[in-house]
């Protein structure tokens, strides 16, 4: 074992910590990229807001069948074999969306870089959380956390510079992104192990870190489970459509559509160290009760306000909100699952999220066929209250 546990904050920059928010950041430039491409697909391949729903419920199915597997690899052959072939993977997905001229080939496509994320996820976070001590994991979780958002920030931005600067497609910019990621691949080669052969966390046991819970299907973590899968069903009923309605109802171009939805992500990058840092002296549960209610009243605002520089800075600030609380989330994980079994545990995190993306989608897009687009705030917003109850009345802080 040739890492160590860092206990101050001038300690924290580890080279393992610098390569996992890097390749956090090239795993999610595909996150945003595919749904701010929607008013672009629409036109291109001439489809209905029903066929944009199911067209996004796709990849989120593809990794709900295969969370679980790739979390039990993570335990079972270490987070770095299982990092290197997230990058790889996203790699071919990236080569294939930009050979794409129809829907299959570009469905496909979306998978695997959606996949990437599902194999990456429980391997980077139990690494990060293998690396610290419990009192500085919020740090960390929020720099990694930085590099994720920010990932998501750039597929979209990309997007704009390359239409509006460059006049080139939406599918350069799966094409460019595929060399970064390929040499983020090559990074993770000098990664070093933290895992024994048994799964368990080698620095724990030498001494420093207080553990947690020896089962992993226990009540608090069910009840966790179904704070996430309702909190997603609001988060994704509004992110999957809202590129179409910063173009549709705020009045914006494609171009600026583009710069602006992929802008709220850019703010993680200031919001999720210091989410991350909040949590740690103020409560994980606590901060994130917090940061999840304040994210709901700017949605609303986000809901009224029409489109100019008002609607920009207030979606900016929606953004900022919503990732004040990554890492406090992600923290409370490493709480209630077992050191051993932690990449099962991130798998389960994610799961709720990726069978409501499989969900939400479609019944969005019935929802605004029905009642119009402007009706999946309120029911989003009512939803997203819903989450916030079960948190703060089903889930204790972590002792």
């Amino acid at each position: 074992m040739t890492e160590t546990k860092q206990t101050s904050a001038t300690g924290i920059l580890t080279y393992g910590l610098i390569v996992m928010t890097l390749t956090h950041t090239l795993t999610h430039v595909f996150g945003r990229l595919y749904t701010a491409s929607f008013p672009l697909l629409r036109s291109e391949f001439n489809l209905s807001i029903q066929q944009l729903g199911y067209i996004a419920a796709i990849p989120p199915l593809c990794q709900t069948v295969l969370s679980i597997p790739f979390g039990l690899l993570a335990d079972r052959y270490g987070s770095k074999r299982m990092l290197i072939l997230s990058l790889v993977v996203a790699v071919a997905g990236s080569l294939l969306a930009a050979s794409s001229h129809n829907t299959v080939m570009l469905i496909a496509a979306v998978s695997l870089v959606y996949l990437n994320t599902t194999i990456y996820h429980p391997a980077a976070y139990s690494y990060v959380t293998r690396l610290f001590l419990r009192g500085d994991r919020p740090k960390a979780l929020g720099i990694h956390g930085a590099g994720g958002t920010f990932g998501m920030a750039l597929g979209p931005l990309t997007l704009g510079i390359f239409l509006g600067s460059f006049g080139l497609s939406w599918r350069h910019v799966y094409l460019f992104w595929a060399v970064p990621i390929l040499l983020g691949a090559i990074l993770s080669f000098r990664l070093k192990d933290v895992e024994e052969e048994n799964g368990f966390d080698i620095i724990s046991e030498k001494g420093g870190d207080d553990g947690g819970p020896t089962s992993l299907l226990t009540k608090a973590l069910a009840i966790f489970l179904i704070y996430t899968a309702i909190r997603s069903v609001a988060q994704q009923m509004i992110s999957t459509f809202m590129p179409i309605i910063i173009v549709d109802v705020k009045g914006f171009t494609a171009d600026q559509m583009s710069f602006i939805y992929g802008t709220t992500s850019l703010t993680g990058l200031l919001s999720a160290p210091i989410g991350g840092y909040i949590a740690s002296k103020f409560g994980t549960k606590r901060w994130l009760t917090v940061s999840l209610t304040m994210n709901l009243l700017i949605l609303g605002l986000v809901a009224i306000i029409p489109g100019g520089l008002s609607f920009i800075f207030v979606y900016i600030l929606y953004g900022f909100s919503g990732t004040l609380g990554m890492a406090a989330r992600s923290n409370l994980i490493a709480g209630l699952t077992p050191r051993n079994q932690r990449g099962l545990g991130y798998s389960l995190l994610f799961l709720p999220g990726s069978i409501m993306g499989a969900i939400s989608p479609i019944f969005a897009a019935k929802l605004i066929e029905v009642f119009g687009i402007n009706q999946l705030f309120p029911i989003s917003m009512l939803t997203a209250a819903m989450s916030i109850g079960v948190l703060i009345f089903g889930i204790k802080e972590p002792s």
